[in-house]
């Protein structure tokens, strides 16, 4: 193991993510909240530790091996927790270092999941930086990095197979410095035209510009106490909706768009499944609204699947206290925890991909209890899934559920309620961010014990590096030779 390339590019990303501190630092000069020296002193010691580091462990040529690769990933995500939380202690939002690293942790994750009870009183410059936290882990910090790394003279493609841990079958470009490009260059363009659209259907710029930010990345961290519900519009909830969606959706199919018009998603498996669960999901939980809750069919329709897309989308915004709604639709809300949106966007969960493959192969063992000697491939539309890949779908699945199980269990022995621990531990392992009862959208985190609070940091850690990358760190095997 050579942690000279580690340290090096640790380095690197922590002099992007200085340079990130500087958009923060001129919304606090604008609004004059007293968090300027707070995020002046973060940033300059964010940017010295990078300098430091840049400097010390530079080298004429950096060779980046498989295992470099996953340790790099994996070190990065905690140094960036580590360090996004600098300007919440140094302002003094947080006294704790486990609640300022709970909130940055779950911002660069996008999980939203908040330990802050009055979100709307903290000064403009933590609350920009709060969001675009949200908006660099989106797409992912690693990511970003690849398009600048091999300006450094150093490839990417390790750091993209750890950080990208994802099933799917599109690939649109062939080099994985072009693929980052683009990816970013699909966000980007969503994130102008987002910010747009809120701006003229009534929200201020400053609002306009958090939202772009928490809606384009899944997070769902908002200005707003009571979220999306504070603005009592149906048009801006209908413009987060359509963005929260295509944000769950595969930025390829989006690039591939361009050129290729809808057929790329009327072609796509995965693309449809995620469909019609949104739509089937919708359904059900509208109709349980109607029945037992809403006396309009428009108003449960709207709150319906503004809710299940967020929660899907992994987003975790609310446009009203769904903890109040009945327990049908509640499990709903559960259930859609754990499916996630596409492979390749920023939602996180199982994904649909994974979802819709465990659902062909029980298909398929049905089928070969009737037919023992046929021989079934497993197919997403034309092409054969490799026995490798529904191997990596089922270990993942299988230790995302071990995840969830031990997790859940440690909360349940803190004396917390089960639903409050099944649904915090779904939501924070889902990167979704508000459950059920004790941590639903009116409420919060910080209720939760100080163990509790770094195993639901580990969740979502694991659920944004997608398991392996954090698990292959504890074997043997990867620390021999």
């Amino acid at each position: 193991m050579r942690l000279r390339p580690v340290l090096y590019i640790l380095g690197v990303i922590n002099i992007c993510i200085a340079f990130a501190m500087v958009a923060p630092l001129i919304v606090s000069f604008i609004f004059k909240d007293g968090d300027t020296g707070a995020i002046a002193k973060a940033l300059s010691a964010t940017a010295f530790v990078g300098l430091v580091f840049f400097s010390i462990f530079r080298g004429k040529k950096i060779e980046v091996g498989h295992r470099e690769g996953f340790l790099i990933v994996a070190l990065a995500w905690l140094n960036i927790g580590f360090f996004g939380a600098l300007p919440y202690l140094f302002s003094g939002v947080f006294s704790s270092f486990v609640d300022a690293y709970f909130e940055s942790i779950s911002g660069f994750t996008t999980t939203g999941a908040s330990v802050l009870t009055h979100i709307s009183d903290l000064p403009h410059g933590i609350l920009f930086w709060r969001s675009m936290t949200q908006w660099l882990g989106g797409m992912g910090i690693v990511l970003l990095s690849l398009a600048i790394l091999p300006l450094l003279g150093i490839g990417g493609m390790q750091l993209y197979k750890a950080e990208a841990s994802i099933v799917t079958t599109d690939k649109f470009v062939p080099r994985v410095t072009e693929m980052a490009k683009v990816l970013w260059l699909v966000y980007l363009f969503m994130s102008i035209v987002l910010l747009v659209l809120l701006r003229i259907s009534g929200m201020n710029l400053f609002d306009s510009f958090i939202h772009t930010f928490t809606t384009i990345s899944t997070g769902g961290f908002s200005d707003q106490n009571i979220s999306i519900e504070y603005y009592q519009s149906p048009i801006i909830e209908s413009i987060i909706m359509v963005f929260m969606f295509l944000a769950a959706t595969s930025f390829a199919l989006h690039y591939r768009f361009y050129n290729e018009r809808f057929k790329v998603y009327k072609e796509n498996s995965e693309f449809k499944f995620y469909l019609l669960v949104l739509f089937f999901a919708g359904i059900i939980v509208t109709i349980t609204l109607r029945i037992g809750f809403y006396d309009s069919l428009l108003s449960s329709i709207r709150y319906a699947f503004f809710q299940v897309i967020s929660i899907q989308t992994t987003t975790g915004y609310s446009s009203t206290d769904f903890t109040r709604w009945p327990q049908l639709a509640q499990y709903m809300l559960l259930v859609l925890m754990f499916i996630g949106g596409s492979a390749g966007s920023t939602t996180g969960a199982i994904k649909c991909i994974r979802i819709l493959l465990l659902f062909k192969l029980g298909y398929r063992e049905l089928y070969r209890l009737i037919h023992p000697h046929a021989v079934v491939p497993i197919k997403l539309g034309r092409m054969v899934i490799p026995p490798e890949i529904i191997s990596g779908v089922m270990g993942f699945t299988f230790l995302y559920l071990v995840l969830f199980v031990l997790s859940s269990l440690v909360l349940t022995s803190m004396d917390i309620d089960i639903v409050t621990a099944i649904s915090s531990v779904g939501a924070t392992i889902g990167n979704i961010g508000p459950g059920l009862n004790a941590v639903g959208p009116y409420s919060n985190y910080s209720e939760i014990p100080f163990i509790g609070k770094w195993v639901l940091i580990f969740n979502m850690l694991m659920g944004r590096l997608e398991i392996y990358t954090l698990v292959i760190l504890f074997t043997p095997a990867f620390w021999r030779g």
